[in-house]
This record gives C-alpha cells, sequence and structure tokens, in this order.
C-alpha cells in the first residue's frame, strides 16, 4: 500500500495526518493524489456542492497594506472607488442572483471594518435579503467584535468570511497594518456570536508549502468546515503583481493537500479561478466541493451559468 493510500484509509476511518505528512503529498504521484483526495471528499461530504456569489459592498481606498489587493491604499491600481452601498442596490443583486439558481449571497466591504452605524446599515439590507430573496447570506465585514456579529445573526446573517490569507509566520510577508492574532480574535468572536465562519487564504503569493499546510492547520484547529482557496491574481499595481499565476496542476495538488488535511470542509474555488484554462473543472476531481461565482471584487469571475452547467456535468448537488 503507498502512502497516499495508508493516509486515506486512515482520514476515511476518522483519523488526521500530520504536518509532516501533508508536507509529504507534495512530493507525491499528483494523479494518485488528487483521485484520493476525490474519494476522501465523496465519503465525507458526498456530491454535495456549495456555490455562492459576491457583490463590492464597500470599495476601494482601504487603509490596509494587504499586498495582493488592488482596493488598498497602498496599492498603485486603478481599482474603482465607492462608499457603501444602498440597500436597494444590495437587495436587487442578491435577489437576481437567486433567481439564477445561487443559494448564497456575500456582501464584502473593503476597510478594516465597517463602524457601527455601517454595520446597522447593512443589518437592514441583510433583513430584506431575507424576507424579499430567501437567498442565505454571508458578510465580510473586516475585524468586528462580537456584539457587532450578534446584530449581524439578529439580522440573518449565517455566516462570516474573513481569510487568514496565509500563515501565522509568512502573514508579515503578506500584511503589517494588521495581525494574525487580530484575525483570530475576530474569527472567535463570530463563532461565540453563534456564527459560522467561512475562511481561508491566497495561495501564489511566493509562499511555500510548509506555509500552505501551517494555514490549513490553523483552520482546521479552529473548526472552519468552508475554507475558499484563492489562487493569486496578480494584478498590474500591487506589490504582488510581477508574479506569475499558478498552474492548472499546482492548485490541483493544493487542494487536494487541503482535502486530506480537511476532509469534511467545502474546499472552495475563489479568486483566481477564472485563470485556470478548464475554469477550476480539474479541481473539482481533485477535492474541491465550493466555488465563487460571478465576478470577484475587482476581477471578473466566470458566469454562474457557465458554472451551474459544469456543475451539472460532474453531478454537483447544490
Amino acid at each position: 500500500m503507498t502512502m497516499i493510500q495508508e493516509l486515506k484509509t486512515r482520514i476515511l476511518n476518522g483519523g488526521m495526518i500530520s504536518r509532516e505528512e501533508a508536507l509529504a503529498l507534495y512530493e507525491a504521484p499528483l494523479e494518485e493524489l488528487c483521485s484520493a483526495a476525490r474519494q476522501i471528499q465523496l465519503h465525507f461530504c458526498q456530491n454535495r456542492f456549495d456555490l455562492c456569489t459576491i457583490i463590492n459592498g464597500k470599495s476601494g481606498r482601504c487603509p490596509e497594506n494587504c499586498r495582493f489587493c488592488a482596493q488598498s491604499a497602498y496599492s498603485s491600481s486603478s481599482a474603482e472607488e465607492y462608499p457603501l452601498l444602498d440597500a436597494d442596490t444590495i437587495v436587487q443583486e442578491a435577489g437576481r442572483n437567486h433567481r439564477q439558481g445561487v443559494p448564497r449571497f456575500s456582501i464584502v466591504t473593503s476597510g478594516r471594518q465597517l463602524n457601527d452605524r455601517e454595520v446597522d446599515r447593512m443589518c437592514l439590507a441583510i433583513q430584506r435579503i431575507r424576507k424579499e430573496t430567501g437567498c442565505l447570506v454571508c458578510a465580510s465585514f473586516g475585524l468586528l467584535d462580537q456584539s457587532q456579529y450578534e446584530k449581524l445573526k439578529e439580522a440573518g446573517v449565517t455566516r462570516i468570511h474573513n481569510n487568514l490569507e496565509t500563515s501565522r509566520s509568512n502573514f508579515p510577508n503578506v500584511c503589517t497594518t494588521h495581525t494574525f492574532d487580530q484575525k483570530l480574535a475576530a474569527i472567535k468572536a463570530a463563532q461565540a456570536a453563534g456564527l459560522t465562519v467561512c475562511s481561508g487564504g491566497i495561495v501564489g503569493m511566493g509562499e511555500t508549502p510548509e506555509d500552505q499546510v501551517d494555514m490549513a492547520l490553523s483552520l482546521r484547529e479552529l473548526g472552519i468546515r468552508s475554507v475558499p482557496v484563492n489562487m493569486l491574481n496578480p494584478i498590474p499595481g500591487t506589490p504582488l503583481g510581477h508574479l506569475a499565476p499558478l498552474t492548472g496542476d499546482q492548485m490541483r495538488r493544493i487542494v487536494a493537500v487541503f482535502r486530506f488535511l480537511l476532509p469534511d470542509a467545502f474546499i472552495r474555488l475563489a479568486g483566481g479561478r477564472g485563470l485556470l484554462p478548464d475554469k477550476g473543472r480539474s479541481c473539482f476531481l481533485s477535492g474541491a466541493n465550493a466555488a465563487i461565482s460571478g465576478d470577484m471584487l475587482t476581477t471578473s469571475g466566470i458566469s454562474t451559468a457557465a458554472d451551474l452547467q459544469m456543475l451539472s456535468e460532474l453531478g454537483c448537488v447544490l
């Protein structure tokens, strides 16, 4: 029995793999690894798929210096700038996406965090989304505290999004205006408010396999079951704009390793998926079982119609 088969059998029997074992998977045969990851995915999640869309609810001039982001005030990119959107615009977009067959809608805002007044405005919009569309609502409003998360939960939010971005040790290479511990505190505050959390990161920023594994282990420790895996889309004007995108095979391997580490999670292809020649299809056969559809925050994505067609062909169930 190969190492991959031994680790797969352990996971299927309820066990976990170690950091060292996960790192060994980066040198393992790719096709065998991806096939085993797919078997783990089907064992724990069947053919269920979690699809969502997002709206950029507040854009640009963010005071944080995240090196990947076109919305950072430290970036010289040409990202659009506008204040918090009005409720009508957000509700209309949620309804449009829901009518297309997407069950989950996320409002994402730039900036370190929304203030109390902005949170209250978003609560009113979220209440309308729930009443007028029936769409499930996620929120990504930065480093909020427990009382703010409790307001959002009462308004109808079911899931909070807050990416770790990378490993603890690599985080200062990605951002210095806030810390990894502040990310953890916000995630734990959302969990304490009774919300589930969507958290993952970005790969292809020059990090090591150790960084990728350590981020996944942090997510495992937090009990996160919705894990976005963004592939860096190098945007001109950002500090990471000069990097080359990852290849499809590199993404397949990363997704497969994440599946070994997080066997029952929804591993979500997010930003950068449109750069893959097959738009992520091979990753969905290598352990991924969730995606963001439609446009991203500052870059074009893949149409919902195209995604729904692909998912139907793959036998996925929303």
